[in-house]
């Protein structure tokens, strides 16, 4: 039985286009710019864009690059990861994440997340590390940064570097401190979906050391320093002018999206718990040293009922998501490819279980109460039928 929804308009998971409207001849006057200038790679918007999120992250130098993919193989590179090295990270997280070391010819150490923020579980750190490993790298995912105090405490002690995956996290905080300026480097996506997002691919990594910035640069414009001369072998991966100059724009509308975002999932939480829905779902939790920047609100509905939730929704013409239904380690592609100390029973359980609702910043009021309408009556209608 669907709700009385057919003459209300969609609720999208995200609004990318209509999130655009407000920029958009600012927009279009910048990019005429660049395309009168030329300068389509390597441009001023390029170096302005990389100064501005170095001092927005609070580190020496921003490189920007072709995608955030690129970032985390470019950072792995700069760590000198090379074949059958390890690298440790979490099996729940995006396929970049894991793809990025096997490029390389290492392998994933795969570690279980806390079930409460879906963060990698420092407590398995110690007990993967062997004499191959060469990283750690731990996803903020959904917005919130992994506990980086327990993480680096482990790391520093066995001097393995640290590289946060933030590709969901720009402007996220960890005690006080910016995801990308606690590791070594730190690696920012800015995918059209992404809380800062560009007109196509674009990527960027953070790093307060001089000399792994200069190679970072190097890396990514094919080992070459001067021109056609490759010390190294590297790849090309360029953040180009007209995306730095759309990215340059949406940047100074970052921080009141961001408190639109936090706006969002404190009404949904706010009312799930008004209604008495947390029984019925998990409400995701922030812990109290971070800052989340809610790239996704993720709630957990028990398995077998998350995917008649999801189908329910979109009945209603609410859009909703599952980040992500395959963990890693259960990836085809990675059969045979990675090692594991533990049982990932919980990164197991969040597949199972995880959905994301619309959380964007132009979403209203009575959209998310709406939305949260929606789950009531989908739990109304379990129970009766139940």
């Amino acid at each position: 039985m669907k709700t009385a929804s057919q003459e209300l308009a969609p609720i999208p998971l995200l609004d990318v286009a209509g999130g655009n409207q407000p920029q958009r001849e600012e927009i279009l006057a910048e990019l005429a710019k660049v395309l009168d200038s030329g300068k389509f790679l390597y441009g001023p918007q390029v170096q302005q864009f990389e100064s501005t999120m170095a001092e927005r992250i609070g580190v020496k130098q921003a490189v920007g690059c072709a995608s955030c993919s690129d970032a985390l193989l470019l950072a792995m590179m700069a760590c000198d990861v090379g074949p059958l090295d390890e690298v440790i990270l979490p099996s729940f997280t995006f396929f970049a994440t894991a793809s990025a070391v096997v490029r390389l010819g290492a392998v994933p150490v795969f570690v279980d997340i806390i079930p409460g923020t879906f963060n990698i579980d420092p407590n398995q750190l110690e007990s993967s590390i062997t004499n191959r490993t060469r990283a750690i790298m731990p996803v903020h995912l959904f917005g919130q940064c992994a506990a980086m105090d327990e993480i680096l405490d482990v790391a520093d002690r066995r001097g393995i570097p640290v590289i946060e995956d933030a590709a969901q996290a720009i402007d996220a905080k960890w005690r006080g401190q910016v995801a990308g300026s606690m590791g070594r480097i730190g690696c920012f996506s800015f995918y059209p979906t992404k809380n800062l997002g560009g007109m196509g691919d674009g990527g960027l990594l953070s790093v307060d050391d001089e000399d792994v910035a200069s190679r970072l640069r190097k890396l990514a414009a094919h080992g070459m320093q001067p021109r056609y001369h490759h010390s190294e072998i590297g790849i090309n991966s360029r953040l180009d002018t007209f995306q730095a100059a759309v990215l340059g724009i949406k940047l100074r509308q970052l921080t009141h999206w961001v408190e639109q975002r936090r706006a969002n999932a404190q009404q949904y939480t706010d009312l799930f718990r008004e209604h008495g829905l947390d029984k019925s779902l998990g409400i995701p939790e922030t812990t109290e040293h971070a800052d989340h920047v809610w790239n996704q609100y993720t709630v957990r509905v028990s398995a077998g009922r998350r995917d008649a939730l999801k189908a329910w929704l979109s009945d209603n013409k609410i859009g909703s998501e599952v980040y992500y239904p395959v963990p890693l380690h259960r990836q085809p592609c990675f059969e045979g490819r990675f090692r594991a100390e533990f049982p990932l029973l919980e990164t197991e359980r969040a597949a199972r279980e995880v959905l994301s609702l619309p959380c964007f910043p132009e979403l209203t009021v009575d959209e998310v109460r709406r939305v949260v309408e929606c789950c009531r009556a989908f739990f109304a209608s379990s129970a009766v039928a139940a």
